[in-house]
Order: C-alpha cells, then sequence, then structure tokens
C-alpha cells in the first residue's frame, strides 16, 4: 500500500521584494491594512526590515528587493497574485473602498470569459505587480466542499 500523500491545506505565506520598503508599506496598509483587515508586525531577517501582513488565513510579507528592476508579468516568475473574497458584494465593496483611497483599481466587473459568476477588481502595487480581487465562485465552492466525491 502507497503512503497517504499529504495534502496541502492552504497558503503559509508569500514574499514580495520590493524597491522602496516605505511606498510599498503605505500601498499595502491602505490595500491590505484599511481595505482588507490584516494585521501588521515587522521584524528583521539576516539585518533586512520586513513588514508582515497576516489575516487568521495567511500573510504577506514584504521585504527589501536585492535588485532594482521592474517587475514584468511576462518573465517567468510570478504573473498576479489574487486574493478570494466571499462574495460578489465583497469585491464591489473593495474596489470602491480602494478607489476611494486613491488606489487605480478597476470597477468591480464581471468577467463571463472566465466563469459565469467571475467577479473581480485589478490593480497593481507600486512595483508594478498585478493584484486581483475575486468572489468565491460557485465551481470553486463545490469543489472544496465535495472533493472526495470528485475523485
Amino acid at each position: 500500500m502507497e503512503p497517504a500523500v499529504p495534502e496541502v491545506i492552504g497558503i503559509d505565506h508569500i514574499y514580495f521584494s520590493v524597491s522602496d520598503m516605505t511606498r510599498s508599506e503605505a500601498f499595502y496598509d491602505l490595500v491590505l491594512g484599511q481595505v482588507l483587515g490584516f494585521r501588521k508586525n515587522r521584524f528583521s531577517l539576516n539585518g533586512d526590515a520586513h513588514v508582515q501582513y497576516y489575516n487568521r488565513q495567511f500573510g504577506i510579507v514584504l521585504r527589501p528587493a536585492r535588485v532594482q528592476q521592474p517587475h514584468e508579468p511576462y518573465a517567468p516568475g510570478l504573473h498576479h497574485f489574487c486574493l478570494r473574497l466571499d462574495s460578489v458584494a465583497d469585491v464591489v465593496a473593495t474596489a470602491d473602498a480602494l478607489q476611494a483611497l486613491g488606489v487605480q483599481a478597476t470597477p468591480a466587473q464581471c468577467w463571463p470569459e472566465y466563469a459565469s459568476d467571475y467577479w473581480a477588481t485589478y490593480f497593481t502595487d507600486p512595483d508594478g505587480l498585478r493584484l486581483e480581487v475575486t468572489n468565491f465562485r460557485q465551481e470553486r465552492r463545490e469543489r472544496m466542499q465535495q472533493w472526495d466525491a470528485l475523485a
């Protein structure tokens, strides 16, 4: 009998290397802190200042970049980062709140080319990292709830 494969149960943390800690911290204070309710702490690792934003699910850490170059979403590496909210109403409220704070977020809208119930807003961080906020779509809910039956 083969050993059981461990199940990944979530993302623990993700690191963003940023060109300007002060500028990025101000941006993420708005996006993650004010609008999305993340908490924040600071720590130093190997002499580098880090800022961590976290909620009960996972953390996003800012660290100083060691190489100064613009983010290119079509180069190897991270294309974009998407956060999931519970509902379409949450996506609309988030887009509105971001815009009210001066973040250049797109209006929340449905993107039926992705899925009939796919709602999202898109915006970019100070280093050009593309960010998205979307709703918890029915297909994703069903996958999570019926995982064992779908095997």
